[in-house]
């Protein structure tokens, strides 16, 4: 754990950040969580994973550009901060997406707006009790997922709006606890006005891997990927993984760019 007083994670001066093409839905839903509920209750989805139709897992590259998103998750034991992570990227001007759960989010809320006030990191939203996002209840690693359509909006909008009252700014993309889906919560986060992200390397498996581990699973990285990885665990690999990958990769051409 890293307490409110060791975050350095204060703004400073930064290069200009690339953005990747992809599109996202407008700023303001179609529909309010109620509404987008109403519409989607009693509807029984037939797809289950972490690339369905309508989840965004790679973007359309100009040469060699890749995208790393790094996953808070909260709760007990999972609010700390991997400080050496968030150092090395300001360190090393590194562009990233941040998903943020609410859970992390409430444990220190100063913490996210030192973070949302760095141009080099976007605040995204990874849920607000972290459950894979479904609409019967379905499991991803054990962890229970959603139960209902009103559920599911819920797990969105609950954060969607905590990120935005602390930063100003309304959240663009949305990963699941899990990074796990059905097609009918796909479908309720793009009415929600966010985009669902996926990915293309698991590159710390949930903050489990050891750097040698990290640093192989991003030498797997293709123009237009999307890495996960995470930055709640500051024992992990993760900081370690990253710090040997990320020269090895810009010294093989890659550019690192906000989705």
């Amino acid at each position: 754990m890293v307490s409110n007083a060791t975050t350095r994670t204060s703004p400073q001066p930064v290069a200009p950040v690339s953005a990747s093409p992809i599109a996202t839905p407008e700023a303001a839903p179609a529909f309010s969580p109620v509404q987008v509920a109403a519409r989607y209750a009693g509807t029984t989805p037939h797809q289950w994973g972490v690339d369905l139709p309508g989840i965004t897992s790679s973007f359309p590259s100009v040469g060699k550009q890749f995208a790393l998103t790094f996953d808070a998750c909260g709760g007990h034991g999972n609010s700390g901060i991997d400080q050496a992570l968030i150092d090395f990227l300001i360190a090393e001007q590194v562009p990233a997406t941040l998903f943020l759960n609410k859970r992390w989010v409430d444990a220190d809320p100063a913490r996210v707006q030192l973070l949302g006030a760095n141009p080099l990191f976007e605040l995204a939203n990874h849920g607000s009790a972290h459950k894979p996002l479904s609409v019967t209840g379905r499991s991803a690693y054990q962890i229970r997922g959603t139960a209902s359509a009103e559920e599911a909006a819920y797990e969105v909008w609950d954060n969607h709006q905590r990120i935005t009252e602390l930063t100003g700014r309304a959240p663009r993309f949305f990963r699941t606890g899990t990074a796990h889906y059905d097609e009918v919560a796909v479908a309720i986060v793009n009415e929600l006005g966010e985009t669902p992200l996926g990915f293309t390397v698991n590159a710390d498996f949930g903050a489990t891997a050891s750097a040698t581990q990290v640093q192989r699973a991003m030498s797997a990285a293709t123009p237009g990927g999307i890495a996960l990885a995470h930055m709640h665990r500051p024992n992990s690999g993760t900081a370690a993984g990253m710090a040997a990958a990320i020269p090895a990769l810009r010294a093989a051409g890659f550019t690192f760019v906000h989705l």
